[in-house]
């Protein structure tokens, strides 16, 4: 959202770059009106044909410096609200896709027969309650996100609990009532008698059934360690610059958890910006940009009502720090590429460096009106010599500015990319960390372990594991096969197709095997690596392995369960979903050889190389690094960040299998043989010493710095200004300019320099500039690339070129060595120049124009 004039004023000053900046602005400015001031009341008639210059010059800066002040302003206040924005997301995403997860787990658990039996109370364990509080807490020491299971009858009896520090008999809470009610789920998050050490509980229950007789019995609850996960979430995801503060929120507006709770303490209500409007919000005294994004569901699951991310940073330093260096690290041609991208990755940016360009073309164009008169036009040495001073401050000023811009924008790109690769890589660990949960889990089912313990399977047996896999994986979809083997490695009973590959009786590989044997109990786990298997069509995936014992016997291994991750839409639905609606965007989940598991962009396929950098390729588990480089012909940013694991998963569990998450944000295809002109090498030094020399008009062309002797040259104008036109026999005509605009009645051929260099038609951009050339009685004008200055030089400067013998075509006879020889200026013959536009025995015609073609010219 653009910020208005009024907002402008409010947030300057937090903005000191952006204030010095308008403080130099403004002093040029006056400089320019003294000048002005100074040529009307000192030299009126002699400044007569240059006043207009200076007026133009004058007005145009008075409105960049407007534009200039509010880009800046602009850019940065959207800059940071992005980003405010981009966190905010990032909370309530995590948080709804891992309380899916949950929705999930209280459904199939609420369902498992032993745990339904001893609820019913038909159990024939000689002490069953010790039995089931094992059971529990082998799941929770398997999915600990949870820090209290318990299971109660109809009455709200506890039946039995695994947290000892809060023993309870008995809730009269209303999700009883509510839960023995309903089919599905119920989600709670208040104060709730089930936990009485919290003032809020995030519970979800599910009413559990008679295993013979459908009755209902009684009720699972599984309590979330809320606390813990958003302490989790705000560690990764933080500003590690401490200058704002990660919240989430309930419906209320009210907050539920704080990244910095003695900043912004849980229950206090804040102010909202659901808008992404640009407006402060007060707070406590304190003034704050403010994002605050609304759940979007994840899967048909919608979250807890109300449930809201939001981040807030004071405005008093959401503007301070260092934007970084990415300007001052990347190669200069790659830098100026990248920059004739503006249009599309910064328009204000690009409206700014249209804006410099026009006031340095009435500047150039100023110098070269005054260029080598006498006379009484000396009069005007002293203006003419501030006017050039002015002018060089002024680009210098521009070019800065520019600069900085360029250099926010870069640095909030990186970021931006940065942080969605640490998003993804996190959501990559968070989805396997679940993974890991169900084949461990899943392994621990009674009928499977007491089938396996036997010496051998019969038909119904294998039927009843068959029934019991497939009931499994019709909830759990995101594994495209479950199957069960023996402790040979053949494969007894499989979910999905199994007859088109003959899974059931094949073997799972001899390392799989190898390790499922070893694992030492009910907590270790073994993952393939990354790769192709029949297991999953012949495509790269995961497989989840753990080991199955027999019920009575937990050091023997009598088989093992794998669990085939259906890696392909899952990785990918993760890319997208981090993406969001960042169309430049592109991501990857590579290997730490870059070879690719899963990717946005379909020209890079699983299984392929990603070509990246070696810094990308070793950054350091969770750590975030880009860069500014190019990809697939593009100008990009690639960012990164390697896998670091989520709670016990990837950290303290033995399982170790780096994954980086990768992200280029493109900008735009790379311009091949870009002419660097915003180089410092091209900047002439001052030297007395060229007073009273050759004044020449230097500019750019064909990636080259040329000069022609200012005399020649009447003005420069955009090469907008251009009719095109099929008219003219030769090939480097391009079209026609109204010398008039005012009248069209007198019109000029305009020739592409570049062509005329070297035979292929330049593409002509918006800085492209068309100069006006006149030798005797022709004017012509001629295609450039950039202008550039209108300095003087000696004689002594100007050498021959040894390829000046070329004849007629050799445009360039001399060079000129400036700043002291380390800068070489090519010097274009006027003579040659025309004459090689003009057949001797037949001059160049002006274009004769149609009435019509006239009007469109003025147009």
């Amino acid at each position: 959202m653009p910020v208005t004039a009024s907002q402008t004023e409010t947030f300057l000053p937090f903005m000191r770059d952006v204030t010095r900046c308008e403080q130099s602005l403004q002093e040029l400015n006056l400089m320019w009106r003294i000048i002005e001031a100074s040529a009307k009341m000192n030299c009126p008639t002699e400044a007569k044909t240059i006043l207009p210059t200076m007026a133009a010059t004058r007005t145009g800066f008075s409105r960049l410096e407007r534009e200039l002040v509010a880009s800046l302003v602009n850019e940065k206040v959207n800059n940071v609200l992005t980003e405010l924005g981009t966190k905010a997301q990032y909370v309530i995403d995590i948080v709804v896709r891992n309380l899916f997860e949950r929705t999930a787990d209280v459904g199939f658990l609420a369902t498992d027969r032993e745990l339904c039996s001893f609820v019913a109370g038909i159990s024939d364990h000689p002490d069953p309650q010790s039995a089931i509080r094992l059971r529990l807490r082998e799941y929770r020491n398997k999915y600990t996100v949870y820090d209290e299971i318990l299971l109660l009858d109809v009455h709200g009896d506890i039946l039995v609990q695994i947290d000892p520090s809060t023993p309870l008999e008995h809730s009269r809470d209303p999700l009883i009532a509510e839960t023995l009610a309903s089919d599905n789920y119920v989600e709670t998050f208040r104060a709730c008698d089930l936990r009485p050490n919290k003032d809020r509980a995030l519970i979800y229950s599910r009413r559990m059934h008679h295993p013979e007789t459908g009755a209902v019995v009684g009720i699972l609850c599984l309590c979330f360690h809320f606390e813990q996960e958003m302490a989790g979430i705000f560690a990764s995801h933080g500003d590690v610059r401490e200058r704002s503060n990660m919240l989430l929120l309930d419906g209320d507006n009210t907050v539920i958890a704080s990244s910095d709770d003695l900043w912004i303490p849980v229950g206090a209500t804040v102010p909202v910006n659901r808008d992404r409007g640009v407006d402060l919000q007060m707070f406590c005294g304190r003034q704050y940009l403010v994002s605050t994004i609304a759940s979007e569901g994840y899967q048909g699951y919608p979250g807890p009502a109300g449930w809201q991310g939001q981040v807030m940073t004071p405005v008093d330093v959401a503007f301070s720090g260092s934007v970084g260096a990415a300007l001052g690290d990347l190669d200069p041609e790659v830098a100026q590429g990248l920059l004739a991208h503006a249009e599309s990755f910064c328009p204000p940016l690009y409206d700014i460096m249209m804006a410099a360009k026009t006031i340095q073309r009435i500047v150039w164009n100023g110098q070269v009106m005054t260029a080598g008169q006498q006379g009484e036009m000396l009069k005007l040495k002293t203006i003419l010599d501030q006017i050039s001073e002015t002018g060089n401050r002024s680009n210098e000023l521009f070019a800065q500015s520019i600069h900085d811009l360029y250099q926010t924008v870069l640095a909030s790109s990186m970021r931006d990319a940065e942080f969605t690769s640490n998003l993804l890589v996190d959501l990559l660990d968070r989805n396997l960390y679940e993974r890991s949960d169900d084949c461990r889990w899943w392994a621990l089912t009674p009928e499977l372990r007491s089938a396996l313990a036997q010496p051998a399977q019969d038909a119904a047996t294998i039927e009843k594991i068959t029934g019991i896999l497939s009931y499994i994986n019709g909830l759990y979809t995101v594994y495209t096969r479950i199957f069960v083997y023996d402790r040979n490695g053949r494969i007894l009973a499989s979910t999905g197709d199994t007859e088109a590959r003959e899974i059931i009786g094949s073997e799972v590989d001899e390392t799989t095997l190898s390790n499922v044997l070893a694992l030492r109990n009910g907590q270790d786990y073994y993952v393939s690596p990354f790769s192709t298997t029949a297991l999953y069509d012949d495509h790269d995936t995961y497989i989840y392995h753990a080991a199955i014992r027999p019920l009575d016997d937990e050091n023997t291994v009598v088989g093992g369960i794998g669990i085939v991750f259906d890696s392909t839409p899952e990785f990918l639905n993760m890319l997208r979903a981090g993406l969001g609606n960042k169309k430049q965007m592109a991501a990857f989940f590579v290997d730490r050889s870059g070879r690719i598991l899963s990717g946005t962009d379909e020209k890079f396929p699983i299984g392929s190389q990603l070509p990246l950098a070696a810094a990308l390729l070793n950054v350091e588990n969770g750590v975030s690094t880009s860069h500014i480089a190019v990809h697939d012909g593009q100008y990009a940013i690639a960012a990164c960040t390697a896998s670091s694991g989520y709670r016990e998963f990837k950290t303290s569990d033995g399982y170790q299998e780096d994954v980086i998450a990768v992200v280029f944000e493109s900008f735009g295809e790379v311009a091949h043989a870009q002419s660097q002109t915003g180089g410092s090498q091209f900047v002439l030094e001052n030297d007395s010493g060229n007073s009273g020399g050759r004044e020449y008009a230097t500019f750019f062309a064909d990636g080259g710095l040329f000069a022609i002797r200012a005399e020649h040259v009447l003005e420069a104008v955009p090469f907008g200004s251009v009719l095109p036109t099929a008219m003219g026999g030769r090939p480097e005509q391009i079209g026609v300019l109204s010398l008039n605009p005012e009248q069209s009645k007198s019109f000029i051929w305009v020739f592409d320099l570049g062509q005329l260099m070297r035979g292929t038609r330049s593409q002509p951009d918006a800085s492209s500039q068309v100069m006006i050339l006149q030798h005797g009685e022709h004017t012509i004008g001629l295609l450039v690339d950039e202008l550039h200055a209108v300095p003087q030089f000696r004689d002594s400067q100007i050498t021959h070129t040894p390829f000046a013998t070329g004849g007629e075509k050799a445009l360039v006879t001399q060079v000129i060595k400036a700043n002291k020889g380390q800068l070489l200026i090519q010097a274009i013959d006027i003579e040659r120049l025309f004459l090689l536009l003009a057949n001797p025995d037949q001059p160049l015609p002006m274009p004769d124009l149609s009435e019509n073609e006239q009007l469109r010219a003025a147009a």
